[in-house]
């Protein structure tokens, strides 16, 4: 595996709203330096639901972009979906909570899934995107910065998948939002998952 391309983004506004977002991001050449906010450089608008430190680095897996370049019928430019990493032979399917990815001295762990939203399919243009993303089950990664480091396209990434029981991205996506057994609950909090999401199941009755 290896960095397929870095994206960052600058504020822009979108067609019919008032509000501006980062999630239009161009591949930059050359080296970029990550830290515990993500890359350094890239627009973070709506920090209430974007960025912070356990979805600091959003990632796509380029056998998950290849699929959906086959969806759209034509080639998927890097940072269409607002991601800030693509990695090779990756699929998003086989990533849990807790994998770590780690090139160079960059290491990043995996804390929870894409949840598509209405800023997403306006840039899409599509108003049912949210659904067909969803339906597609192939969501992406939102990871923490465990070490930070700087990073350039090209470099080797190395796949650690986490020891413990898995909590898979896709399942992450299927039961957002919905009440989980306790057998279940304590497998998603004994991952290393988002600190909201954690928040969220410990105050579950």
């Amino acid at each position: 595996m290896k960095i397929l391309a870095l994206c960052i983004g600058n504020p822009e506004r979108l067609a019919g709203k008032s509000y501006k977002t980062g999630i239009f991001k161009q591949s930059v050449n050359g080296a970029v330096m990550i830290d515990a906010e993500g890359l350094v450089g890239d627009a973070i608008c709506n920090r209430k639901h974007h960025g912070g430190v356990d979805q600091a680095v959003y990632v796509e897996g380029s056998l998950t972009l290849d699929w959906w370049s086959r969806e759209f019928g034509r080639p998927y430019e890097p940072g269409t979906f607002g991601e800030n990493m693509v990695i090779s032979d990756l699929d998003n399917r086989d990533v849990a909570v807790g994998d770590r990815f780690v090139s160079g001295d960059l290491v990043l762990e995996v804390t929870a899934c894409r949840i598509p939203c209405a800023t997403f399919a306006a840039r899409m243009n599509d108003p049912k995107f949210v659904k067909r993303y969803t339906m597609a089950a192939r969501p992406g990664i939102y990871c923490r910065v465990v070490m930070g480091g700087v990073a350039e396209a090209g470099m080797p990434v190395e796949h650690r998948p986490f020891v413990g029981e898995k909590v898979t991205m896709p399942e992450l996506m299927e039961t957002f939002g919905r009440r989980l057994s306790e057998v279940d609950r304590a497998r998603y909090l004994a991952a290393p998952i988002h600190y909201k999401l954690r928040a969220m199941l410990e105050t579950e009755i």
